[in-house]
């Protein structure tokens, strides 16, 4: 049977879908803005096809690629993580996850107040995680009170200094919110839990204590379906995180892309006929949201560095999946998730049932070709990328 892989790369679109004037994301382009701004060369991804979906600066189109080839669109609502992987996983949304750009309901603070025994909150309010700590880090030292902010995602986070709330605290208080305040008509995709650290003026953000409280997903999906059917499931990175701690085997969370890959291929070597989800964050988290094009750049020519690796480990009945959840083009003034299409290679190439995969109509392919390819029925709204026997 073999073993099928996934790795998405956070935020790596491949330019605006039909629908993304209603998100404010008509001109964007991830991949494409990157390539023309930095000149990032990909060799090893270039080789694999992905110069090949679209047209991009400094990743040409090769006539032989190793990888079928395509784009995804998105049909549900929203362009955040949770929403793209599970929609890879075969649920679709019908609405978004609520944001709160103005913070949120003095209700819900007052709430959580009184739930964790706390007198008030500071900030409330969308901000730069980095930069809330920044600016009220000094003053959450004096007074212990939590910061509690926001983002452009569907978010309620809450940060506090180690030396002032335990971590283990601060997973209580969040998970708090999680089961008894964010819920319903404020149930947001994820609660997470910022821990810092440091004095002022050198506050760091503790990443690999960073915990996402994320919202349950519905029960149908291909995880479920690999659970019922006796596959093994491996997760890496945040993807735990966007399935609420549910339907894995075992799970490693990582704290950076280059921790990422080193688990990817530890694992490749160790396991057979399961399956594996991979997230390597680095691209969304430390350079899409910061707009930084060339860091963006270099995260991608880590990855493609590590391609060659990642091939050889792939036995001759395997699967590889390489695809991005959603946008999140740093060449723009914004620093939100952009709604475009997003690409996918399918390696060997020779398993697809075409090697131009051209558009594919929802992300949810992904979910019926990793049913196909462990023999599973599925009725998710899609179609499988693999050959027909």
């Amino acid at each position: 049977m073999g073993s099928c892989y996934v790795i998405v790369i956070d935020g790596l679109g491949v330019g605006a879908q039909e629908d993304a004037g209603d998100y404010g994301d008509e001109e964007e382009n991830t991949l494409g803005h990157v390539c023309e701004q930095t000149s990032c060369r990909l060799p090893n991804l270039e080789r694999l096809g992905l110069g090949n979906i679209i047209p991009v600066a400094s990743v040409p189109v090769v006539s032989n690629p190793l990888c079928a080839h395509g784009k995804m669109r998105e049909q549900s609502v929203g362009k955040d993580s949770t929403t793209g992987h599970w929609e890879m996983a075969g649920i679709h949304l019908n609405r978004p996850f609520p944001t709160y750009p103005d913070g949120f309901p003095e209700d819900i603070i007052q709430q959580f107040c009184g739930g964790i025994g706390v007198e008030r909150v500071l900030v409330n309010e969308s901000y730069s995680g980095t930069e809330v700590i920044r600016d009220y880090g000094e003053e959450h030292l004096r007074t212990g009170y939590p910061i509690v902010y926001t983002s452009a995602d569907s978010v309620f986070q809450v940060a506090a200094h180690v030396d002032v709330t335990p971590v283990e605290k601060l997973y209580e208080w969040c998970a708090f919110a999680r089961d008894r305040l964010m819920t319903g008509e404020h149930g947001v995709g994820r609660v997470i839990a910022r821990p810092f650290e440091g004095p002022p003026g050198a506050f760091e953000r503790l990443s690999e204590q960073r915990h996402d409280f994320s919202i349950a997903p519905p029960e149908q999906n291909i995880l479920g379906k690999l659970r019922e059917g006796g596959v093994k499931t491996y997760a890496i990175g945040k993807i735990v995180d966007l399935f609420s701690e549910r339907y894995f085997t075992q799970y490693r969370r990582t704290r950076h892309n280059a921790e990422g890959i080193s688990q990817l291929l530890s694992l490749m070597s160790a396991i057979s006929d399961s399956f594996v989800f991979v997230n390597l964050i680095d691209t969304d988290q430390k350079y899409g949201h910061r707009l930084d094009a060339e860091g963006y750049a270099q995260s991608l020519q880590e990855f493609d560095r590590a391609v060659p690796a990642i091939i050889s480990k792939v036995q001759d009945d395997d699967l590889l999946v390489i695809t991005g959840d959603h946008g999140n083009d740093p060449t723009n003034d914004s620093t939100d998730h952009s709604r475009e299409f997003v690409p996918v290679l399918v390696f060997p190439g020779s398993c697809a049932e075409q090697l131009n995969l051209g558009t594919r109509e929802t992300f949810s392919d992904i979910a019926c070709t990793i049913a196909d390819f462990f023999g599973l029925s599925a009725d998710f709204h899609g179609k499988s990328m693999l050959m027909k026997e």
